[in-house]
């Protein structure tokens, strides 16, 4: 990297601003209503000297940890962050003010800030004399932790996936009920990663009563991650005192007493990231609804016959009337595969 930040090919920044992305990461989850952001601090010698992303609410921005990071060694450095910087006060104060204090000489953000109450900041950086560059490496931004967060500016609710767990003939049972386990521990262990990365996951009271699932964000040696989702039943029927789920000095829970998936996502005002976890008619409800954003499906190299249909929504009769998804990503896992689905309006760019 050239010595002087003032660069005239902002490619330079492209290695800062995917590191400032995988900061950001470890934001997701634990930010709601507030964006998951990361932030590098880079030096003029190309060095990254500070690294930050958001805290839960009420503490510091990205870009505040960032600059304690950094210390002195801000100071006519450039600031790389996957969202402009906010420019006002709420439980915090505006980053652009914090930025310009300390001494950075260029801004470098990947998006705009959707939300009107807290833009502004690149115009006020660049009104103090700092120098900025907007848009950078946006599409990877937006696809990355902060595509709840936007999916919410934009549409007004959180943003919805649905995981399937299935043999290849799509079943999630046999014929017996037994289910545990289709999928590998290299599946399992990604489903554990992403649910320490989620605001709230959903199950019906029927894959609650039957299966008696925990729900919880785990490490490989079983210990809890740090976050744990909000798990949330939706149904009438009572769920067991003695149910796993309800063990609220483990991780939050409640209970939705409706069969519509409208009063689910309502009652999750600050939730970005929402995980569908089952049962079929739960999934099928979401589906019908026009309320799943992504799909993403675990296939075990294994046929279960006539067990369990992964969805039931009777109100697909004829393949007019089949909902469409694209394919975005295939993995293999162990010997699983991931398939990854989403819709057209749920595009990073849309």
């Amino acid at each position: 990297m050239p010595t002087d930040p003032a660069v005239s090919d902002p490619g330079v920044f492209d290695a800062p601003m995917r590191a400032a992305i995988e900061e950001s990461r470890k934001a997701l989850g634990a930010t709601s209503p507030n964006p998951p952001v990361g932030a590098v601090i880079v030096a003029p010698d190309g060095a990254v000297v500070g690294r930050g992303h958001t805290q839960p609410p009420g503490g510091p921005h990205a870009e505040i940890v960032a600059l304690a990071d950094a210390g002195a060694a801000a100071r006519g450095a450039t600031a790389v962050v996957t969202l402009e910087p906010c420019n006002h006060t709420g439980r915090t104060g505006p980053c652009s003010e914090a930025l310009i204090a300390g001494g950075i000489a260029q801004v470098v953000y990947a998006i705009g800030d959707p939300n009107p109450t807290a833009s502004g900041g690149a115009d006020r950086l660049r009104a103090a004399g700092v120098r900025v560059i907007g848009g950078h490496l946006d599409d990877e931004a937006r696809d990355g932790p902060l595509r709840g967060w936007l999916f919410r500016q934009r549409t007004g609710r959180p943003f919805v996936t649905v995981k399937i767990a299935a043999g290849l003939d799509g079943r999630i049972a046999a014929p017996d009920g037994t289910s545990q386990w289709i999928t590998g521990p290299d599946s399992r262990a990604r489903v554990h990663r992403q649910r320490a990365q989620l605001d709230a996951i959903v199950i019906g009271t029927g894959t609650a009563i039957r299966d008696n699932p925990a729900l919880t964000a785990r490490h490989p040696d079983g210990t809890l991650a740090d976050h744990q989702p909000m798990r949330i039943i939706m149904g009438h029927r009572d769920i067991p005192d003695t149910a796993q789920i309800r063990d609220t000095a483990v991780a939050p829970f409640a209970q939705i007493r409706t069969h519509d998936p409208a009063d689910v996502l309502a009652a999750l005002p600050d939730a970005t990231w929402v995980l569908v976890e089952g049962g079929p008619s739960i999934i099928g409800a979401f589906l019908a609804a026009g309320l799943v954003d992504e799909i993403e499906a675990y296939l075990a190299p294994m046929i279960l016959g006539a067990g369990t249909s992964s969805v039931d929504m009777p109100g697909v009769t004829t393949l007019a009337d089949a909902r469409r998804f694209r394919t975005v990503g295939v993995e293999q896992l162990g010997e699983d595969v991931l398939l990854r689905f989403r819709t057209d309006e749920s595009s990073p760019a849309g």
